[in-house]
């Protein structure tokens, strides 16, 4: 019942920035959370943040300070915007919108950072 479409992925430098963009195909004030996830080659998929849909946010330790999750309600769309990138950051992001009942999953975006 719910489609997200991912945007902003790509290749950046180390230290560079990107924003990931997560468009669901409902009112996303519907949707109990809204997640981004990521998972790189031979590791366990990873949650990197979250927002409720009361727009309290979350994240994994490691992006703290870096990644900052938002949301546009107008436009049904979260996004991710990602600040002084690092290697270990290199994985394929993930939108993930959590229904209570059901789950929904994007297609996955590449985001390579390496010099």
């Amino acid at each position: 019942q719910v489609q997200l479409v991912e945007s902003g992925g790509g290749l950046v430098q180390p230290g560079g920035s990107l924003r990931l963009s997560c468009a669901a195909s409902v009112n996303i004030t519907t949707i109990y959370a809204i997640r981004w996830y990521r998972q790189a080659p031979e590791k366990q998929r990873e949650l990197v943040a979250t927002i409720g849909n009361g727009g309290i946010t979350d994240y994994v330790h490691s992006v703290k300070g870096r990644f900052t999750i938002s949301r546009d309600i107008t436009k049904n769309t979260v996004y991710l915007q990602m600040n002084s990138l690092k290697p270990e950051d290199t994985a394929v992001y993930y939108c993930h919108a959590d229904r209570g009942s059901t789950e929904y999953w994007g297609q996955g975006t590449q985001v390579t950072v390496s010099s």
